[in-house]
């Protein structure tokens, strides 16, 4: 599935953000448990918004469930490592991918379930490159998180086909611009999603 995953992408995350994590652990993990928070309540705002869609609500309560365990989960490694749990200002990645979404509601609907594969999607490519480089048990637990991560890409990505009355390959594609663009270019804050240094 990372394969999968990794073709998905426009492109890698670049070194200089994994050496920025290297030095920025606690803010890397009190930002992951903010990434994880937000997707249990994107998953919980689609249930609200698209009552009519039953595939969409099992697969999104599901996705919350396990969002907000994972939020549990980095809430009790920063306790465990005596650093607070502190309020972030977002990143602009998250920001900057939702700001393209389509006005029509159909559209919108498509569009937030692209832009769901893709956060999920960078998730997972990071986990990936971050297993490299942390400790032992930041290791173990980023290992456990991949299985699920890359499930609920999929999740998204299949809802957006499903959904569509076209092919997606159009809007997936410009994503994919927007996404690379948030990815490769310069960030002035270090966040879980953010660019390079």
């Amino acid at each position: 599935m990372l394969t999968k995953i990794l073709e998905f992408l426009p492109c890698e995350t670049p070194d200089a953000w994994l050496k920025q994590a290297l030095s920025n652990e606690s803010l890397l993990l009190i930002d992951h448990a903010n990434c994880e928070k937000k997707a249990a309540a994107t998953a919980m705002s689609l249930m609200y918004r698209y009552v009519s869609y039953p595939e969409l609500l099992a697969k999104m309560s599901q996705l919350a469930r396990e969002e907000l365990l994972h939020f549990q989960q980095v809430v009790e490694i920063l306790h465990k490592r005596d650093v607070p749990y502190i309020r972030l200002s977002p990143s602009r990645y998250a920001a900057g991918l939702r700001e393209h979404i389509g006005k029509t509601e159909k559209q919108a609907l498509i569009d937030t379930l692209i832009i769901g594969a893709y956060i999920e999607a960078r998730s997972c490519e990071r986990f990936g490159r971050l297993l490299t480089v942390l400790d032992d048990e930041l290791v173990r637990f980023y290992s456990s998180l991949l299985k699920s991560e890359a499930r609920h890409f999929q999740d998204y990505f299949d809802l957006a086909v499903q959904f569509s009355d076209e092919d997606i390959l159009s809007r997936t594609h410009f994503f994919a611009e927007v996404e690379e663009n948030l990815i490769l270019s310069p960030d002035k804050e270090f966040r879980f999603h953010s660019g390079p240094p």
